[in-house]
């Protein structure tokens, strides 16, 4: 008897058995007991999530011998053929490799015929977004005016690819990435029924490499039976997935704790001996400091206490500094693909968790390369000793001489009060300093400077942008403006005319203009790129960004 793969021998037969999805059954259930049926439903989803099973389940439930209802029998002879997919009146189309109009327009042709068995003709269209242009044209005729007994299920991982014509004929379902413990809750169920013994590490490790989708665990779960010979274990399942254990990433943390460097590297290099997915890697420490950060921020919300070596972490490393190692982990993860080798970039993402550390961070002094004003720097790796850092956060400021006293501190700067003025750019530095916000920003942002004179401030705007002028927003400018001129100013708006100065606006676009046009140029002068294009390389319009463009 040959062997059945556990996504086919579990797939869900009712609506009862599907994991997840709630949403989608209860308003497919309501609609089959009240009678009032769409002729044309969408699936949409990631794969692996129940689009095509819901789609299975519901014809049953159109054609069941023992009536039309939420709750197919599943023992009759339509129920068990739809199962075993030989019903005649449930024709399942894989647009991926029937995307031809001539395809449609034979679907279409057949669908005027009555059912040649069951009560409704049930049309399942899978990938329904790969459809030509051509063949949606043909199909969109039969969606309008579906005769009665046909009805259309369509299923689709890219909804975006759809034409809105074909969208709004039909109701739509989204179906939800499965969560961890859902797909391991049914895993645990089918190996409890299989006779098959599993640790609950290893199933929590196909669960998280799962990525949202039940059929992909459980073709994962197949190849983890076979590989193990039906004894899962934590360390098997991990190596057979080329991930690395937990206690591995505890020791990558606790490095990081230590601020010790060569401890770091060491661990590595440990790691690297096993050739493990080093983005896997990144993800199971994201998935670490999350644990770390919630039993900081709110304890007892992961229901599960932390590993011992977690929770030194939390109790000795402050919030935010988790936070931050939380961000370079997701961001180094994102840039492997752009690294000169994925464990160069696995290196310089923990090197730049090494390096940095949010300014002011509290909870006194701490171990590791970044120092501080007043503190010498420590050792990051071996004996070579790390320049002094200034804190990312706060912008660098010049130290006195070593051998000299430091020059006695400067009065307080004078309010722009102090200061005239008295020029555009004075203007825009006022707009783009005082902290504005949402639309009384933007009333500012496109304001030109005219004049600034016993306490009357007179801008233009432009007409297209009069609708800004409201009572609510002058009285926020002005009262936005006080602290840095003195007072409030009083308001006064010119008619707009070519002599008024640049607006904060204008300079915005003027500057990201000059950025882009210094990127292309930069990005054209390199050799390389010099040499494709002298080869009959052609640049893709819009396609080249600033670094700082974001």
């Amino acid at each position: 008897m040959s062997y059945l793969v556990l996504a086919r021998k579990w797939r869900p037969r009712r609506f009862a058995e599907l994991v997840g999805q709630e949403h989608v059954v209860r308003a497919l259930s309501n609609a089959l007991e009240t009678g009032k049926v769409h002729h044309a439903f969408l699936f949409t989803g990631t794969r692996g999530v129940g689009k095509t099973t819901i789609a299975r389940i519901f014809a049953k439930s159109l054609n069941c011998e023992r009536g039309a209802g939420a709750e197919p029998c599943g023992e009759c002879g339509a129920c068990q053929d739809i199962d075993a997919g030989r019903y005649v009146d449930l024709l399942e189309i894989d647009a991926a490799s029937n995307t031809g109009v001539d395809d449609v327009r034979e679907l279409i042709d057949n669908a005027q015929y009555m059912p040649a068995r069951g009560r409704t003709k049930v049309y399942l269209i899978d990938e329904v977004h790969m459809l030509s242009k051509s063949a949606f044209n043909a199909l969109l005729k039969t969606l309008e005016e579906p005769p009665s007994h046909v009805k259309f299920l369509l299923a689709t991982t890219d909804p975006q690819k759809l034409p809105v014509t074909v969208l709004s004929r039909c109701l739509q379902f989204n179906l939800r990435r499965l969560e961890l413990g859902q797909i391991g809750g049914q895993m645990t169920r089918i190996l409890a029924a299989e006779g098959i013994a599993a640790e609950p590490g290893a199933i929590d490790l196909l669960a998280r490499a799962a990525d949202g989708s039940l059929r992909d665990g459980l073709s994962l779960l197949d190849q983890a039976i076979a590989y193990t010979g039906g004894q899962l274990g934590e360390a098997a399942v991990t190596a057979m997935l080329g991930t690395v254990d937990r206690g591995q990433v505890d020791g990558l943390l606790e490095a990081l704790a230590a601020g010790d460097g060569a401890a770091l590297m060491q661990r590595v290099e440990a790691m690297a001996s096993f050739s493990p997915d080093f983005g896997h890697v990144l993800e199971d420490l994201a998935v670490a400091l999350h644990r770390i950060q919630l039993e900081q921020l709110v304890p007892g919300a992961s229901g599960e206490a932390l590993a011992p070596a977690l929770a030194a972490v939390a109790a000795s490393q402050p919030p935010e500094l988790v936070q931050l190692w939380y961000q370079m982990a997701v961001s180094g993860r994102r840039d492997l693909g752009i690294a000169p080798s994925p464990r160069v970039g696995f290196e310089m993402s923990l090197l730049r968790m090494l390096a940095f550390r949010p300014a002011g961070e509290g909870g006194g002094a701490r171990p590791g390369p970044v120092v501080s004003t007043e503190a010498p720097p420590s050792r990051a790796s071996g004996s070579r000793t790390a320049p002094p850092m200034p804190s990312f956060a706060d912008p660098p400021r010049p130290e006195p001489p070593r051998h000299e006293p430091a020059p006695p501190a400067p009065a307080a700067a004078p309010t722009r009060s102090g200061a005239r003025l008295a020029s555009a750019e004075d203007w825009l530095d006022l707009v783009a300093d005082a902290g504005l916000r949402g639309p009384v920003r933007e009333l500012a942002a496109h304001c030109a400077f005219c004049a600034y004179a016993d306490g009357v401030l007179s801008l233009s705007l432009p007409d297209s942008f009069d609708h800004l002028r409201s009572d609510s927003l002058l009285r926020q400018l002005a009262a936005a403006l006080a602290p840095h001129l003195g007072a409030e100013p009083k308001l006064r708006f010119e008619a707009a005319r070519a002599a008024a100065g640049e607006t904060l606006h204008d300079r915005t676009q003027r500057q990201r203009g000059e950025r882009q046009a210094g990127a292309e140029a930069d990005f054209l002068s390199d050799p390389v790129v010099a040499q494709l294009v002298k080869q009959g390389a052609t640049l893709v319009p819009d396609s080249i960004r600033p670094l700082d463009d974001h």
